[in-house]
């Protein structure tokens, strides 16, 4: 087969804008869009290339048939011309009929492009899915010939006669009718050997030429699939054999590591661990990198530790020692003399590397996620004996209708096991578990959703569980489920290296799932930050946050929606949110006696950075003071103002709105929002309106001002617009003095007015009246009526407790400093102590 090579400028262009639009840049933009989009697009084939040629020639006589008829594709030809076809959509430019297209550098937008390329140029209508399943081109070929084989069988008797210039669809491939009969017909010969090295070409003849697609005439919604594939259990079960090879070891020291392998130190989890093996222990990391060589793989790791916020000193780079290898290839993609250095140097093996994607098959993952384990396993159980430390998954329970998921309870059936993704965790982990029979060591880890950091809010944008949270706050709307097993990966990645460093603990299985969170968990946190959200079932909250992608695209959650157009992903999804709590006590007793930080929930206040990064980052949106209020209440203030200058002899007043979107917005901004209107004749005879104002609650932390003896409680700022159009702006203070009135100095409001641009015209002195601040400002405070009679309670009481406490240490402040200057027994005064 002739290799397509293109220009490698022009595919770094067109790799770069795939995998933006991979990670959410593509616009929105849904699987069938983009479909829409590829074909709309295509380009002819290069010159020079004859691949989409020879794929649709259509021979011109077949013996004993009127006019030209289709040929019966080899396998192997129409292997070739789809591996010509991939290859023009991967880095290296060509792709072996054997290799899979996502391991040889495929993105899932590739796979987009993939499918119309070839129904485009081949006329082979596959299934997006398909290609998920199992990307490499042989089997691409199988499948697309039993289909079209079997389509063409069932409708042969309706099949018309040819006539020369008839067009045939890419589903009667290889049949034929002669005269009313339905035999088929086979055109044509094995195509001629090529030159010495090279696979052959397409023989011509090997595809029809394609007919455009129709429609039909009714949408059919695809019907999840229900139990795996068939070769896919062929496959899972061929693979467990492979376990049986391995050789036998002995038991490791029970000692703390000292050097330690460490796979997936690029990931999202792997690189908290690699940190925290370096804080909590004296061991030396070697990570093995994805890389061409040794300063490719070096650059990789410290881009991945300074993505997600963390140290990349000369220290640990003292500490790690990375290696240029590929946990898909043979020895890890190692020398020999390495990988026997490794077998007798190293204490301990932790595998976090793992293809995480819920489109792909299990077919398509099982060189990552089930050999690669294996790989480790061999390394550990040659030479010096060593554990295996696995990253597995709660996935491995992810069999809709499973009652139980302990750290000892059956898995799932495989058979049940839908997604490639859950195949493979569930194929690597019970291969493992025949490993312990050679006597290797194997410790279980499985975490479930990992969330971000509860500190740094560094997370990871393809992670399930992030992309729902940011569909929960961007939406408003949450699917009805039972439980979400995810935990902070800090706490995930601790957890997992006390493990890795305590040898009594080496061997078991654990459920790094954190305390659950339940639908009530989830709708309360979200209250409380202000996002009231909506509670559907699964159905219609799928197709509600799949038509809001659409209408309002989000680049930043493209995956979340194709993962809801799939339909092996919904089963994981569907799985994921109706399956029972983890429970953990394994882990527990383990925290516990570790003296670790037990586990929480994954509540509103452990999301919060995560939360500001995900908005930051265009995935989620905070309250805004647009939305429905959480809390308001009423302030009037009288008094009067006058000349800046001059005595404040003219009447002003003012009736406002103050109200908090969140109390997200009160403990991070310590800011309420000003709506309302202000009465001075002399500003205007008719009441200037509010357009926008804030509050500030102890601005600067209360900084003092005047050497100390007077504090901001509060700084009022507020734009204005009179009934001309005119604008306007006031700003207003209350202070705390070391004065006997502290109840009149929470009520006064000392105010300057202008013109916009202009400086203070006018100041003076606005007071709540005694006998309306308790009336309006506590017994007076509304809540959103969305919430129960418990939660307007525990809103007026918290935001009662925090403002109460404000300003009750604004209030202390200038008592204090004024103790501390009577207590002063120095004989010279300081300057600023003068007129006191």
């Amino acid at each position: 087969m002739r290799e397509v090579n293109e220009d490698v400028s022009v595919y770094a262009g067109q790799r770069a804008t795939a995998e933006a639009i991979e990670r959410g840049g593509g616009g929105g933009l849904s699987v069938d869009a983009l479909l829409a989009k590829v074909r709309t697009a295509a380009a002819p084939t290069p010159a020079g290339t004859d691949v989409a040629a020879a794929a649709t020639a259509v021979p011109d006589v077949v013996p004993g048939v009127e006019g030209p008829a289709p040929a019966v594709p080899d396998v192997e030809a129409l292997a070739a011309a789809i591996a010509a076809v991939a290859g023009r959509h991967l880095p290296e430019g060509h792709l072996s009929p054997d290799a899979d297209f996502f391991d040889a550098g495929g993105t899932s937008v590739g796979a987009v492009e993939l499918v119309a390329a070839l129904e485009d140029e081949l006329g082979m209508e596959i299934a997006l899915d398909d290609v998920f399943a199992d990307a490499r081109p042989t089997s691409l070929a199988h499948r697309w010939l039993s289909t079209a084989h079997t389509t063409a069988a069932l409708s042969a008797p309706a099949a018309p006669t040819p006539t020369p210039g008839t067009t045939w669809a890419p589903d009667t491939a290889g049949t034929a009718t002669s005269e009313g009969t339905s035999a088929p017909v086979t055109v044509g010969s094995p195509p001629p050997s090529s030159a010495a090295g090279t696979r052959p070409a397409p023989a011509p003849g090997i595809l029809p030429v394609p007919a455009p697609r129709t429609a039909p005439a009714v949408a059919v919604t695809p019907t999840p699939y229900s139990t795996a594939r068939p070769e896919d259990l062929d496959q899972i079960l061929a693979d467990l054999a492979l376990a049986d090879r391995l050789p036998w070891t002995g038991d490791p020291e029970p000692l703390p590591p000292r050097r330690i392998l460490l796979t997936g130190a690029t990931g999202f989890l792997g690189s908290h661990m690699l940190l925290d093996l370096l804080r909590h222990s004296d061991a030396h990391v070697y990570c093995l990198v994805r890389a061409a060589d040794e300063e490719a793989a070096l650059g990789r790791l410290g881009e991945a530790l300074k993505k997600y916020e963390l140290p990349w000193s000369s220290e640990v780079r003292r500490r790690v020692t990375v290696l240029p290898g590929d946990i898909r290839r043979p020895h890890l993609g190692l020398s020999d003399e390495l990988w026997t250095t490794l077998t007798h140097e190293l204490d301990s093996v932790v595998g976090v590397a793992a293809a995480v994607d819920f489109l792909r098959g299990y077919q398509s993952l099982r060189q990552s996620n089930v050999i690669g384990s294996l790989t480790l396993a061999e390394l550990a159980a040659t030479g010096r004996p060593k554990p295996l430390h696995h990253i597995s998954s709660i996935a491995v329970f992810n069999e809709v209708g499973i009652t139980a998921m302990g750290e000892d309870d059956p898995l799932a059936h495989v058979d049940r096991l839908v997604a490639g993704y859950d195949q493979t965790k569930w194929a690597a982990e019970v291969a493992l578990r025949r490993a312990r029979d050679h006597g290797l060591i194997v410790t279980a880890l499985r975490p479930g959703g990992i969330g971000g950091h509860t500190r740094t809010g560094a997370y990871n944008p393809q992670d399930l569980s992030s992309g729902l949270l940011s569909a929960f706050g961007r939406f408003r709307t949450v699917p009805a489920f039972n439980h979400l097993n995810a935990a902070p990966v800090d706490w995930v990645s601790r957890v997992a290296v006390g493990v890795v460093c305590e040898p009594d603990a080496w061997g078991y299985d654990y459920n790094l799932t954190g305390v659950p969170n339940t639908l009530d968990d989830v709708v309360r946190d979200m209250a409380l930050g202000g996002m009231h959200v909506r509670v559907q079932d699964w159905d219609e909250w799928r197709t509600h946050a799949l038509a809001r992608l659409e209408a309002e695209p989000v680049p930043e959650l493209g995956f979340l929606a194709r993962v809801l157009q799939s339909p092996t992903a919904l089963k994981l999804c569907e799985a994921t949110l109706k399956g029972p709590a983890a429970t953990a006590e394994r882990t527990a007793a383990l925290v516990e006696a570790l003296g670790l930080r037990p586990a929480a929930r994954y509540d509103a206040q452990a999301q919060l950075r995560t939360f500001e990064r995900l908005a930051q980052d265009g995935l989620a949106r905070l309250p805004h003071k647009d939305d429905q209020p959480y809390l308001w209440f009423s302030e009037t203030t009288e008094g009067g103002v006058g000349p800046a200058g001059a005595p404040a002899d003219t009447p002003c007043s003012m009736a406002l709105t103050l109200s908090l979107a969140s109390m997200y917005q009160l403990v991070k901004e310590r800011r309420v929002d000003v709506t309302g209107e202000l009465t001075c004749a002399a500003v205007h005879p008719e009441p200037l309106v509010v357009e926008h104002g804030d509050v500030w609650i102890r601005p600067e932390e209360g900084i003092p001002q005047r050497h100390g003896m007077r504090h901001r409680l509060l700084s009022y700022r507020l734009a204005l617009r009179d009934a001309e159009g005119g604008r306007w702006w006031l700003e207003g203070h209350k202070y705390a003095r070391a004065r006997r009135d502290v109840w009149r100095q929470t009520r006064a409001l000392t105010v300057e007015i202008g013109r916009e641009g202009a400086p203070a015209a006018l100041a003076g002195e606005l007071v709540v009246p005694a006998d309306t601040y308790l009336r309006d400002q506590v017994d007076g405070i509304k809540v959103d009526p969305r919430l129960t009679s418990q939660e307007k309670r525990a809103a007026k009481l918290t935001w009662l407790a925090w403002f109460g406490l404000e300003m009750g240490r604004g209030l202390l402040g200038p008592f204090a400093r004024a103790a501390a200057d009577l207590l002063d027994l120095r004989r010279t005064t300081t300057p600023s102590e003068h007129h006191r």
